[in-house]
């Protein structure tokens, strides 16, 4: 069907003649159930006949004026649109062809490219990193010995006190009460010895003069003995006389009279003498108990001496005292606080010894225990002077092990001269303990070190590009087999059978090590130094003396030196741009870098540090892919 193109005169409108073809508005496709049924198109005769009269009228030349506008507008944007569709799609392909261009020759476009970094030198600084607290050298806890009520706190927080200060008071009234009850009963004790010492001294007197009596009346009793034989001589003298008849009964009865006179004078010297001696005794009774009774007054006294003195120690522990010279870092006592002392004593202030020498007790894991030393520096930030470095020494590492969740840890103590005060108790260090420094040693990245091509033995099971795993003890232990074997083929150059025999004892060793897997860390090892000790004995069996003295110097040396290196393995990409393996011996870390030992890479090689292919997966069968429900 064709339209026949209509115009209108310029007079009609106002506007330039333009020849226009108004098209028949277009419609997009619908969905035939979606829509409503479209009416069939008007014959063009009658179309024709209803624009001519819309024109005709002014309404409807300016109705005529917009559709030309609408038109002209809708295809000058068709116009657009075509042409920036066209721009994008030569950018485009522009794209694709420069990437096909430049894909690695040979490998698959969707493989990234090996990343790369070249060896360099510099400094390592192998370090052992810890945490830890700030704690004064020596930090005493002040406590009351007493119970009471607390009437003076003469110090607080901060407060710098001598040793001997006087930092709190308990309440002492009844204290000084008990002091004068215990003094009073001291004196009135002491005057009671007084007079058991006057009582005594007098009984010593009486004895003195009962003693001298007895001797007196001894006397008397020697003389009268001597007149009573004197008499009864002279009476047989005078009795011979009588019966001779030359005497008299004068002289008879005289004589007879002063023997009996004698006689009873000495008979009563003999009961002066007894009586005397009787009275002796009892004044030494009365001696032994004055000097009983004096030991008891001393006794009386040294007791209530005692007592007044333990009230006076009492009296004196009211007074709350610091042993030390230093610092009040905590106070817990406050004034009218009452502080009861039953079975322990209740602290009342903790005084920091002295705080220009601070200790770091620091939390050392058990792999870095052996690389600690005293006498080692220590660098260490606080967060509170988070720009400034202090400075330390390592004291000390407590031979007590610390296990909290299967995690061991050792106490290290770290000597800090703290001059300015700026360091405080509590607070947490960060500590870097230097172990070896290595001011100009060949560097390889560890992620060359962690690197593993896909397909390598030790490569992680996900993509390169993934998380990467960092080797353990388990992956360096067949590569310091390997290199004990290369040593002993090297150094001991052995015959071909004891070389087969070597190589059974090293993979018999390997089906061990695969079974101790399972094994907890203490356990692995112990049986990895039994294991040690059963291969020397072995592998000593299968060489010949003079092999076997060389390989049992080897062993003692790997075991009494210190160990120079530890093997590892790096990539560089051969002509092909594959990934090659390469043996080295590497030193320190500083968790960034490794120092190289030895290898066949030298100082601005490259090697690969990640990239290359990944593993990929089988895609799912299109059955076993969950579908949505169909909406039509």
């Amino acid at each position: 069907m064709s339209w026949r193109r209509w115009s209108r005169p310029s007079s009609v409108t106002g506007a330039r003649t333009r020849s226009t073809a108004s098209p028949i508005p277009r419609r997009s496709p619908r969905c035939a159930t979606c829509s409503p049924p479209r009416r069939a198109p008007a014959p063009p005769e009658l179309w024709l006949s209803q624009r001519l009269q819309e024109v005709n009228s002014p309404e409807g030349a300016v109705s005529v004026n917009l559709s030309q506008a609408r038109a002209e507008a809708r295809t000058d944007g068709d116009t657009t649109l075509r042409r920036w569709l066209i721009g994008t799609g030569l950018i485009v392909l522009a794209v694709a062809a420069g990437y096909w261009a430049l894909r690695p020759a040979g490998g698959n476009a969707n493989e990234p490219p090996y990343r790369t970094a070249a060896l360099d030198r510099g400094r390592i600084t192998a370090a052992v990193r810890a945490t830890g607290t700030l704690t004064p050298v020596t930090t005493v806890l002040v406590g009351s010995q007493l119970s009471g009520q607390i009437v003076e706190v003469l110090a607080d927080y901060n407060s710098q006190v001598k040793a001997g200060q006087v930092v709190a008071s308990l309440q002492s009234d009844q204290i000084r009460t008990r002091r004068d009850a215990a003094q009073a009963d001291l004196e009135q004790a002491r005057a009671d010895l007084v007079v058991k010492t006057a009582q005594l001294e007098r009984a010593r007197a009486a004895r003195i003069k009962a003693d001298s009596f007895i001797r007196d009346i001894e006397a008397q009793r020697t003389r009268t003995s001597a007149q009573l034989a004197d008499a009864k001589r002279t009476f047989e003298r005078q009795e011979q006389l009588f019966s001779r008849s030359t005497g008299s009964q004068q002289n008879l009865d005289t004589a007879r009279t002063q023997v009996e006179v004698q006689t009873a004078s000495l008979a009563s010297n003999e009961a002066q003498l007894a009586s005397a001696q009787a009275e002796l005794k009892g004044l030494d009774a009365d001696i032994q108990l004055g000097e009983g009774q004096v030991q008891s007054s001393q006794a009386l006294i040294a007791g209530r001496d005692a007592k007044l003195r333990d009230i006076l120690i009492d009296l004196e522990r009211t007074q709350i005292r610091s042993p030390v010279d230093g610092v009040v870092v905590q106070r817990q006592v406050d004034l009218g606080q009452t502080v009861a002392a039953s079975l322990s004593a209740p602290t009342l202030f903790q005084i920091a010894q002295d705080l220009r020498t601070i200790d770091i007790y620091a939390n050392i894991d058990e792999a870095d225990v052996g690389r600690l030393k005293p006498g080692q520096p220590v660098s260490f930030t606080v967060n509170a002077y988070p720009n400034r470095n202090f400075q330390g020494r390592v004291e000390m590492v407590r031979l007590g092990a610390q296990t909290i969740q299967n995690v061991v840890t050792y106490t290290g103590i770290v000597r800090v001269e703290n001059r300015d005060m700026a360091l405080l108790p509590g607070m947490t260090a960060n500590l870097q303990v230097v172990t070896e420094d290595r001011p100009d040693a060949l560097r390889v990245p560890n992620a060359a070190l962690r690197f593993r091509p896909v397909g390598a033995a030790g490569a992680p099971p996900s993509s390169v590009g993934g998380p990467v795993v960092v080797p353990d003890a388990g992956e360096r232990a067949p590569r310091a087999a390997s290199a004990l074997r290369e040593r002993i083929e090297t150094e001991l150059q052995p015959t071909p059978e004891q070389k087969q025999a070597i190589g059974e004892i090293l993979r018999e060793r390997r089906g061990n090590r695969e079974a101790m897997a399972g094994l907890s860390p203490e356990e692995r090892r112990a049986a990895f130094r039994t294991a040690r000790n059963e291969i020397v004995t072995k592998i000593g069996a299968v060489l010949d003396p003079e092999r076997r003295a060389r390989f049992e110097a080897i062993m003692q040396e790997g075991r009494g030196a210190p160990r120079q290196g530890v093997p590892g393995r790096v990539y560089v990409l051969d002509e092909a741009g594959q990934p090659k393996p390469v043996t080295v011996m590497l030193g320190p870390t500083d968790g960034a870098f490794t120092e190289l030992l030895t290898g066949e890479v030298k100082d601005g090689a490259q090697v690969v540090t990640g990239g290359g292919p990944r593993l990929t997966t089988a895609p799912e069968p299109p059955a076993s892919r969950a579908r949505g429900p169909r909406l039509f």
